[in-house]
């Protein structure tokens, strides 16, 4: 008689019930923490000695090694999950960062130091468990079935729960109960950068947008100050014949306005926009534009035109929605969401602390210099200060922007309680309100999401479940392997 199980046997012998989260962390030591230290930059202090023009401290080339311990006795050695737990150790890292030092365009000092301590996933390229059997991992005080996923923290079990949301630079428009029968929302995100826009039609027909310092201000003023000046050209790339009169009615208020130059005087005046006595309002009015709208396009002074398309594009969708009663895109299909996973959670933790460590070293650096007292950038650097912060925001769960509850003590009941923790899915959607359609059963959760298992009360169908088989992509898209691949299938780029 053939086996039935066979197959599902032979699936989870090469795929463990946290395989994506152990991706997902190779994937944030291999390539998101490289990005981070690269997003850094030049680090240029403001106060610098008597005697120098320009001074620049640069990061560069991040190691990780394997989990170790230092003993009383000043001895290293490397550590295993078992120990942690017992002594109420934290299982991490040390992490190594190679500093350069140039004064006026040339190195004077390089070094490499710790900057302190990232904890590890258990059962991930960089645990001292990878590659041991079964009964090795016995030896070590381990259980061979234990499928890891999850962090030992002071010597308690913590595990980073998934989070779902919106995917990032699309725009969702939907029915809206204020001043504005719809409106549109669209979050950018690149890297560092994750910013609101949003954009509402008035009763007076003129369509606003709100981003950062800028709240409703018109939209054609802001595609007019990104170089695209022409109303017929503007026209063109919204336009069909039922949008043409609310095209026009925003044109026309605009009359006034024949230059970029104009558009930006405008925009300065209702941006609000403060300048130091040295710097013009235009001027900082474009650096804003450049640094704050829409940066997943790009955020340099090129990529001007290029958002200057995408806005129309952007009041195209949101007329055909609004006016010619277009079906929006459905927020809950499972298409428009994306899952944050244990690496993702924590780039943007080193992200954040990355910063607050740049600036630790600039505020000591420029603090000995006032003093005279400054000899090496190696003694300003505090290892100490990464380790603690990571360390508190996983022990406690308070995550970047206030989120609370990211980090939860493991459920050990029993094996089945531990493997629904580690794949547990949690909804931003606050649990006291109602949001119906959010906590309804979806057809496209066939498949990934457990259509069972979900808690009774407030919190029912904002958390979920994964599904036993789920499997959750890790690789993006490369973008210039994409060019090449419209291009074979005809793509042509216009003059």
């Amino acid at each position: 008689m053939p086996d039935s199980n066979f197959l599902i046997r032979k699936y989870f012998e090469e795929h463990a019930l946290t395989d994506f989260n152990r991706k997902s962390f190779n994937n944030f030591v291999e390539m998101e923490i490289p990005k981070i230290v690269k997003e850094v930059g030049d680090i240029i202090p403001t106060v610098i000695p008597t005697d120098v023009n320009d001074f620049r401290i640069r990061f560069d080339n991040i190691r990780i090694e394997k989990p170790k311990i230092q003993e009383a006795d000043g001895s290293r050695k490397d550590i295993y999950p078992m120990e942690a737990r017992l002594r109420q150790l934290t299982y991490s890292a040390p992490m190594h960062l190679d500093v350069t030092v140039h004064i006026d365009g040339v190195q004077r000092e390089a070094f490499s130091t710790p900057i302190g301590k990232m904890p590890v996933m258990l059962r991930s390229k960089y645990c001292n468990l990878t590659g041991l059997n079964r009964d090795e991992l016995i030896k070590k005080g381990e259980d061979p079935d234990d499928p890891g996923g999850y962090f030992i923290l002071n010597g308690k079990e913590r595990a980073l729960i998934t989070v779902e949301d919106l995917v990032p630079n699309k725009l969702f428009v939907q029915e809206s109960s204020g001043p504005s029968k719809f409106t549109a929302k669209l979050f950018s995100h690149k890297e560092s950068y994750n910013i609101p826009h949003v954009i509402e039609q008035m009763r007076d027909g003129l369509i606003y947008i709100s981003f950062t310092r800028f709240k409703r201000v018109p939209i054609m003023y802001v595609i007019k100050a990104l170089g695209l000046v022409k109303d017929q050209d503007i026209m063109q790339l919204i336009c069909d014949e039922k949008m043409y009169d609310e095209v026009y009615l925003n044109l026309h208020d605009l009359s006034e306005i024949r230059t970029s130059e104009d558009a930006l005087n405008v925009l300065a005046a209702k941006g609000a926009i403060a300048v130091q006595p040295k710097e013009s309002k235009t001027d900082k009015c474009l650096e804003q534009l450049d640094q704050f709208l829409l940066p997943h396009i790009g955020i340099t002074q090129k990529d001007r035109a290029l958002k200057a398309y995408n806005l129309c594009k952007i009041i195209k969708k949101f007329l055909q929605i609004s006016k010619d009663g277009v079906t929006p895109a459905d927020k809950d299909h499972y298409k428009n969401k994306k899952l944050k996973l244990s690496g993702d959670l924590m780039a943007e933790l080193m992200r954040v602390n990355m910063k607050v460590l740049v600036n630790d070293i600039l505020y000591n650096f420029q603090r000995l210099v006032k003093r005279g007292k400054f000899q090496s950038v190696k003694t300003i650097i505090r290892d100490k200060l990464l380790t603690s912060r990571i360390k508190s925001a996983m022990a406690t769960g308070t995550w970047v922007g206030g989120r609370k509850g990211i980090s939860q003590n493991l459920d050990r009941i029993n094996f089945i309680a531990t493997r629904s923790h580690l794949t547990r899915v949690v909804s931003l959607l606050s649990a006291t309100q109602e949001n119906f359609e959010a906590r309804e059963l979806h057809c496209t959760h066939w498949g990934r999401l457990c259509p069972i298992e979900t808690p009774e009360g407030t919190p029912i169908g904002l958390r979920k479940n994964m599904a036993m088989l789920c499997e959750i992509t890790q690789e993006e898209v490369q973008e210039d392997k994409l060019k090449k691949s419209l291009e074979v299938l005809g793509l042509r780029k216009c003059a």
